[in-house]
């Protein structure tokens, strides 16, 4: 019954959620992030027990079932160590990634910056001069990856205002206001008419920096962001499936949350992140990743209720402490990354709100107690 009534009016809200999120191009336009036309890199299996593990009061099969988890891998350097598929999922079936996809796009932003063809320091109006007379006017792109522009677009303070509404009704994400016709994300950029706070100021939450991030990025590339994407990532790395990511009505991809992928090939990113980039993303862009990003823009801006006080947030990753960052989207999607020891946690999930608290926990309490099983 949810298959059949799941449209964009009700897509992320359960019971329609469960089946949308793996089925995504049923509800939403989407283009393909294509994988090598050869198979891709298989994983060596050497399994771990983890279905006996405690997240304090919590066991770990309740784990999964209370979070609505569709699939969880885990993998230790080069081994596939654990999978789990809820009903319905399989190691074949996509799922969309959420705010996890600005990981990826932080990704191809450092690829492209290696090779001399994105400059991060440029404003963004250099690539996009359509956003000149907006407020992210003297914003740059790597204020963009880090979230600190000062464009009053914050997720926490814009539902339900004019923009929050034009902003996802353009990204085709939600029928469009009624009595109005759908938007586009590149209108809607080239229009937007909000206020600014100075530029390079505290973390802001800004959903919209991503989609305007890919914008820029097809610009000094010259190429759309799933063919980008493609040739630089996905295929060097051997996904094991094609990608897919949203579009709007024009073709313009929803980068910051449209992503959607296998959880093997979501694992497969963490992976390449604690191989420091595999000689596909530069050592050195994983390296600023987990070593830069301002504290004192996490301490005082709008996620310091995480009460973690050394995170940061570099180039679309959470850094929490030395030696370990992760990438997030709303309704539980999670990658964990050690770099020091390589352990990946990469879990998908239908979960009933956006933000659960306790979900929030017990995905750190879960990245913890499967470190220890694996380093016993």
């Amino acid at each position: 019954m949810a298959q059949q009534q799941a449209d964009l009016s009700n897509w992320r809200t359960p019971p329609f959620s469960r089946w949308a999120f793996s089925n995504v191009e049923a509800v939403i336009p989407t283009v393909a992030v294509p994988k090598r036309p050869t198979a891709g890199e298989s994983f060596t299996a050497s399994p771990v027990a983890l279905d006996d593990l405690r997240l304090g009061e919590v066991a770990w099969q309740d784990y999964l079932a209370m979070t609505e988890t569709d699939a969880l891998v885990v993998l230790h350097g080069d081994r596939l160590v654990y999978e789990f598929y809820a009903p319905g999922m399989a190691p074949t079936t996509r799922h969309i990634l959420m705010s996890a996809s600005k990981s990826v796009v932080g990704l191809v932003a450092g690829i492209l910056h290696e090779a001399g063809r994105l400059d991060v320091e440029a404003l963004i109006s250099d690539l996009v001069p359509e956003i000149a007379g907006t407020a992210y006017r003297g914003a740059t792109i790597r204020q963009l990856l880090d979230m600190r522009t000062g464009v009053a677009l914050s997720e926490n303070r814009m539902p339900g205002t004019p923009a929050g509404l034009a902003y996802r009704a353009a990204a085709g994400w939600d029928p469009p206001p009624l009595g109005q016709e759908p938007g586009d994300l590149h209108s809607f950029f080239a229009t937007l008419d909000v206020p600014s706070e100075p530029h390079g100021g505290p973390f802001s939450y800004v959903s919209a920096n991503t989609d305007l991030l890919a914008w820029a990025i097809e610009r000094a590339a010259g190429q759309d962001f799933a063919t980008l994407s493609s040739e630089a990532l996905w295929q060097p790395m051997g996904a094991d499936a094609d990608a897919a990511i949203t579009i709007d009505r024009k073709g313009a991809p929803r980068a910051t949350g449209g992503i959607c992928a296998t959880a093997r090939d979501f694992a497969r990113l963490g992976q390449l992140v604690a191989a420091r980039g595999a000689g596909i993303v530069p050592a050195a862009w994983i390296e600023d990743m987990a070593q830069n990003g301002d504290r004192e823009a996490w301490r005082t801006g709008e996620f310091a209720y995480f009460g973690i006080p050394e995170m940061r947030y570099r180039s679309g990753w959470y850094v929490p402490a030395a030696g370990t960052v992760f990438a997030m989207g709303i309704h539980d999607q999670y990658l964990f990354v050690d770099l020091s020891n390589r352990i990946v946690l990469a879990k998908l999930s239908a979960g009933r709100v956006p933000i659960e608290p306790r979900a929030v926990g017990l995905v750190f309490a879960a990245m913890q107690a499967v470190k220890e099983r694996l380093l016993g």
